[in-house]
């Protein structure tokens, strides 16, 4: 902490965010860094998306009440949530093979179907509701990895998509809480 510190004193960074961690670890690191007078993490660059919502027991709600940005990364679950399980890619994907256990694809399968579901009910694209999702559960930013230009004016569409209370709940029906994965 002190390290960053420098950092943000000597002009370096304006800033510090911290990523996946468990809360305990962030919540002493700000301890640390309050007791001290030293810059504290403005933002949480965590794990989180529709096929993974554990980061809503602890992490979410201590950002939240800290005034810390919530910046996930993985927002589209590695398109685990956008594309077709029955593609080459989404059956030799390393992380989908390791991570998901057969319950919690299967889980997955039923959380992409609702997605599909509500995005066909608002004329949108399945990243728009994922991202639409996160917005409605109170991201500040997620951080999108955009393999081609024209995907940029797609994900800029969620803002336009406000999803309901019955649309939230359709969408986090099939979710199956899961082993904490990406933290150290």
């Amino acid at each position: 902490m002190e390290a960053l510190n420098d950092l943000v004193r000597l002009g370096k960074v304006r800033y510090i965010g911290a990523s996946s961690m468990f809360t305990w670890q962030f919540a002493k690191a700000q301890a640390i860094a309050e007791k001290r007078g030293w810059a504290k993490f403005v933002s949480m660059q965590n794990f989180y998306n529709l096929a993974y919502r554990e980061e809503e027991r602890e992490m979410n709600p201590y950002c939240k009440d800290s005034n810390v940005a919530l910046i996930p990364w993985s927002p589209l679950a590695r398109g685990t949530l956008t594309h077709s399980s029955q593609t080459t890619r989404a059956q030799t994907d390393w992380f989908r093979t390791m991570t998901l256990p057969p319950l919690v694809q299967e889980a997955n399968n039923q959380i992409a179907a609702a997605v599909e579901t509500i995005a066909t009910k608002h004329n949108a694209t399945k990243a728009q509701i994922c991202l639409a999702w996160l917005f409605a559960k109170g991201v500040t930013s997620p951080i999108l990895g955009i393999s081609k230009i024209e995907y940029i004016d797609d994900l800029a569409g969620s803002w336009k998509v406000k999803l309901g209370d019955e649309d939230i709940k359709i969408l986090e029906d099939g979710y199956v809480p899961r082993q904490i994965w990406g933290h150290s």
